[in-house]
Order: structure tokens, then C-alpha cells, then sequence
């Protein structure tokens, strides 16, 4: 019963969270304040009641639609509000476990562990933001990235020395844990780089941005190497399906420029290649390393 309590008060705090976000992904493009004014129609202005600000709930309501002057509000706000709400509580349930409440209030004294949980969510919160920021303006801000790769290298380094006090592991194992995850948020930053390298001697032109470098090294702060590649490798199909059917649907295509030399969000797909990798990422990874022999 508590795990269930649990999940259902995380999702509905994710849905909240996500209704947030929504309200800065309207206005951090244009640079105007997530604060003030109040949330509003961004066609006639029309200040939101409160209970058209529920989450999920009065988009259904309002059938998608402002109720001032009929404007087609747009499927993002209820996607962005419904996926940091259904991860969030997949976070609660995964963690919760079937752990008594007793247990659950022993591991949450732990600071490094509080700390960690609420990083995860907040890495997730990251990924959709980044994904829905890359998909309508193919922009990958550093404020987000930056200190989301050292926000990734704290929990990382917390989560071992956590490992270390469970398991009585030894100082120079910490010492190598933390020498891992550079190593793993530098190998993947020079991937993006390599691929960017390449496509500028073949091309001659810029293909892929830094801030896709930056989003891989935040996906290896927080998920390790093996993980992150296996975000990759999401990406790089999803960014391949997504290329195939620009081509078959030029009415796809970000105004009148040729296939060719259409940009395609590739953060956006690494994003959701991390939340994939998230999710089932381990299981993934080790039934690959079986079925490789290692």
C-alpha cells in the first residue's frame, strides 16, 4: 500500500512539475520570465483561471483549446505534463520497492541517498525539457547541460561512496568510481565531436552542434558509458526513422529547403534515447553483453 501511495503522489507531483515546465518552455526562448505574468494564452492573452491550469485535466476539458478565444493550444502540453508525471512515478515504484515503511525511512536519512533520489527526478525533468526544447528550436541551452553533467557527477560519486559504506569497499575504489565517470563523460562528448569532425571534412559544413556533445556527456554523467551509448544507438535510429520520412513527406520538412540540407534534432532523439536507457537500461545492456559472449 505505501509503494502504491507512493508512486500515485510522485506522478501527480510530476504532473504538476511537468505543467511548470511547460510554462518555461513557452517563455525561455523568448527570454521572458517564468514568474511573471500569470499563465496566459500566447495568442489572445487570456489570463487562465485556475482550474484551466489543472494538469492533463483542463487541457481534456477544454478540449485542447483556449477558452477565450478558441486557439489551438497544441499536444505538447499535455504530452510534456503526462511523461515527467509517469516517470516520476515510475521512479517512486521502482524505488519504493517492496521495502517497508521502516527501511524507506532508514534509507532516506541517508543524505547521499535523498540527494540521489532527487537528482534522478530531476534529470528526467532535464530530458524532457531538453528534448521539447531541441524538437521547436533546435537549441540545447549550456544553463540546462552544464550543471546537469555536474549535478549527474555528484549522484555518481555519492551513489558509490554509498556502495563503498554498504559493501565496506576501499578508498581506492572510490578513487577509481569517480575516475570512471570522467573517463565516460569525456569518451562521450568526443564521440559527438568525432561524428562532428567527420561530417565537416566529408561536408564541409557544420552537421551537428556542441550542444549535442554537451547532452551526451550529461547522459554519461548520470547513466555511465554503456548506457549512454545505448542512448546513442536510440538516437541514431529514431533520428534515422525521422529522416526517412522527411524524405517520403517533404511537407515534413522546417520550410523550403531540400532534404538534404534540413536539420533534424538530433537532441531531441538523445533524449529520448536517454529515457529509454532510463528505463530499461540495464536489462538491455546486460542481455546484449550475454548474447556478444562477454
Amino acid at each position: 500500500m505505501i509503494r502504491i501511495l507512493g508512486t500515485i503522489f510522485a506522478g501527480l507531483l510530476g504532473l504538476a512539475f511537468g505543467s511548470f515546465l511547460n510554462v518555461c518552455l513557452s517563455r525561455w526562448p523568448e527570454g521572458e520570465s517564468v514568474v511573471k505574468p500569470r499563465s496566459h494564452c500566447r495568442h489572445c492573452s487570456h489570463t487562465l483561471a485556475w482550474w484551466e491550469n489543472v494538469p492533463l485535466a483542463s487541457w481534456l476539458v477544454l478540449r485542447g483549446r483556449c477558452r477565450g478565444c478558441g486557439a489551438w493550444i497544441g499536444w505538447r502540453y499535455p504530452l510534456v505534463e503526462a511523461a515527467v508525471g509517469g516517470l516520476w512515478a515510475w521512479q517512486a515504484w521502482q524505488y519504493m520497492g517492496y521495502q517497508s515503511l521502516d527501511i524507506l525511512v532508514f534509507n532516506l536519512r541517508s543524505p547521499s541517498t535523498l540527494v540521489s533520489l532527487i537528482g534522478w527526478v530531476v534529470f528526467q525533468w532535464l530530458l524532457v525539457a531538453l528534448a521539447v526544447l531541441d524538437a521547436e528550436n533546435l537549441w540545447l541551452p549550456d544553463w540546462l547541460t552544464l550543471p546537469g553533467i555536474a549535478l549527474g557527477s555528484i549522484c555518481t560519486v555519492l551513489k558509490t561512496r554509498r556502495q563503498m559504506e554498504l559493501s565496506a569497499l576501499s578508498r581506492p575504489q572510490l578513487t577509481s568510481g569517480v575516475l570512471d565517470c570522467l573517463f565516460a563523460i569525456l569518451a562521450a562528448a568526443a564521440l559527438i565531436l568525432l561524428i562532428r569532425w567527420v561530417y565537416w571534412v566529408v561536408r564541409h559544413r557544420e552537421g551537428i552542434g556542441y550542444g549535442d556533445a554537451k547532452l551526451m556527456a550529461l547522459l554519461a554523467a548520470w547513466l555511465g558509458l554503456p548506457q549512454a551509448l545505448l542512448a546513442f544507438a536510440v538516437g541514431v535510429v529514431l533520428g534515422a526513422l525521422a529522416a526517412v520520412v522527411l524524405l517520403a513527406v517533404p511537407a515534413g520538412r522546417r520550410g523550403p529547403e531540400s532534404w538534404a540540407s534540413s536539420k533534424l534534432p538530433l537532441g531531441t532523439f538523445l533524449c529520448v534515447g536517454g529515457i529509454v536507457s532510463c528505463l530499461w537500461g540495464q536489462p538491455i545492456v546486460a542481455a546484449y553483453l550475454r548474447w556478444g559472449g562477454f
